[in-house]
């Protein structure tokens, strides 16, 4: 059984990744097709909180579209899916990636899958800061003088 603040993080990535990512790096790798479903794939809504400023009070947000599943592998891992919006097809791969991550399978399905969502995340998140950084403006004070 894998360390839960490493699962929490492929989770996340699963989670997050685009749709087409994870359907491209999944196609890598050997898919099992013998599991159980214990959910399938449903869509609904989960309210979201937030905190003023990060750190006040939290407060309900508004509500965001997820499909979640949960499916056992014939090796009896479990895996859980849950992306935003109304993907069931991703939901269903996340929920078989996090499956395999906790099987004996999981250095190739880590190397595949989640290094390669880890690594375009990365890239995207510095693209997007290197947008923000152009707009950036630093704002300085002048003596006067007079003190």
């Amino acid at each position: 059984m894998p360390d839960n603040t490493l699962r929490k993080k492929w989770m996340s990535l699963l989670a997050k990744s685009p749709p087409d990512a994870l359907q491209k790096v999944y196609s890598k790798i050997e898919v099992p097709t013998d599991f159980q479903w214990l959910r399938h794939p449903e869509t609904g809504a989960v309210m979201v909180r937030g905190r003023m400023g990060g750190t006040g009070a939290p407060f309900n947000m508004g509500e965001m579209t997820v499909t979640r599943c949960s499916l056992r592998l014939s090796n009896g891992e479990v895996g859980h899916g849950y992306v935003q919006g109304r993907n069931k097809a991703h939901a269903k791969r996340a929920a078989i990636v996090d499956a395999l991550m906790q099987s004996d399978k999981a250095d190739v399905v880590g190397q595949t899958v989640i290094e390669s969502l880890r690594l375009q995340a990365q890239v995207t998140k510095a693209a997007v800061q290197e947008r923000a950084d152009k707009t950036k403006v630093d704002f300085f004070t002048l003596v006067r003088g007079e003190d």
